[in-house]
């Protein structure tokens, strides 16, 4: 999916990635990940409406989808092994690329906000875990009780991870829901930014990280190019640098937009077996999404097209 290339403002956000299909979502939960994102989506736009910045849009977009417990990341974050959420979240601003990222969070009620805060307070782009909780509350981040991220639909998740694997099952399928949120935007200057957040993946250990905090694989941001946001498979968007591959082929081939996102999602992602979708917003104004997988929780609008909600591949 993309739009012509527009003078105006844009925005584009996901909510996660995967086997989704219209006989595997029921009416009801259909319906409630389409408000959830439409919720979202309507609260970036009133920043880029009122003449905010892209960066000040992407964080209020995705701190929409962190407080929505239908999606990965915040409330309704995944469990690891041990019965933790520990959250990572990235953001990054395209016009002087700085980035602020934290990984393993385990208090703070919106990691996009301490993201932002590292970028901003900070001489560093990503800290983790003791580090980043501390640094949240010596700037003032709001915190929350842990049991606030907790959801029963992911306990059962990592419950069921367990039976599985004590009855010699596989647990891990790429191809399954990848539950990270994300957003992009392009605001009236021209300025772009993105920005990420998930809960990572059920039953994850030792202390693994994905893609959504590593400024160029999961999150990137650059006002030559392009602003990224990614889901799927996060190890193999690691490997490729995913979104700075699609930043590099805009500036260095002179690629449209949607042209370098279907190259790297379509074929470099799938020719290391990688699963997952990106959301764009190009320096030229054009905006969209690539996935190879059977759907995508995402939706876009812009200051010349009205609001897309969509789930499924064949969508938008």
């Amino acid at each position: 999916m993309t739009n012509q290339p527009t003078p105006g403002w844009a925005l584009v956000i996901h909510g996660g990635c995967g086997r989704m299909t219209r006989a595997g979502i029921d009416a009801e939960h259909d319906a409630g990940y389409r408000a959830g994102l439409a919720a979202a989506l309507t609260a970036g736009r009133a920043v880029l409406e009122a003449g905010g910045s892209a960066v000040d849009a992407v964080e209020a977009a995705v701190r929409a989808l962190e407080d929505d417990p239908r999606f990965n990341a915040g409330r309704g974050a995944v469990f690891t092994a041990e019965g933790h959420n520990e959250l990572d979240a990235a953001i990054m601003d395209g016009a002087t690329r700085a980035a602020g990222a934290v990984a393993g969070v385990t208090r703070t009620k919106n990691p996009v906000s301490l993201a932002r805060a590292v970028m901003a307070h900070s001489p560093h782009v990503l800290l983790a875990r003791e580090g980043a909780d501390r640094f949240a509350v010596e700037h003032g981040v709001e915190q929350i009780d842990p049991g606030w991220f907790r959801v029963d639909e992911r306990w059962q998740a990592l419950e069921a991870m367990k039976a599985a694997a004590a009855a010699g099952e596989s647990v891990f399928d790429k191809s399954l829901k990848y539950g990270t949120v994300g957003a992009v935007a392009r605001d009236a200057a021209g300025h772009l930014a993105a920005a990420t957040s998930t809960g990572g993946l059920t039953g994850k250990r030792w202390g693994r990280i994905g893609d959504s905090p590593l400024i160029g694989a999961g999150t990137w941001a650059d006002d030559r190019a392009v602003a990224i946001s990614a889901t799927g498979s996060g190890e193999d968007f690691i490997r490729l640098a995913a979104a700075h591959e699609i930043g590099a082929r805009i500036r260095m081939l002179g690629e449209r937009p949607q042209d370098a996102a279907d190259i790297v999602v379509q074929h470099e992602l799938k020719a290391v077996d990688g699963d997952g979708g990106v959301i764009f917003v190009g320096a030229d104004g054009s905006f969209g999404w690539s996935l190879n997988t059977l759907g995508m929780f995402r939706a876009a609008v812009s200051s010349t097209s009205n609001p897309i909600v969509a789930i499924y591949d064949d969508e938008g």
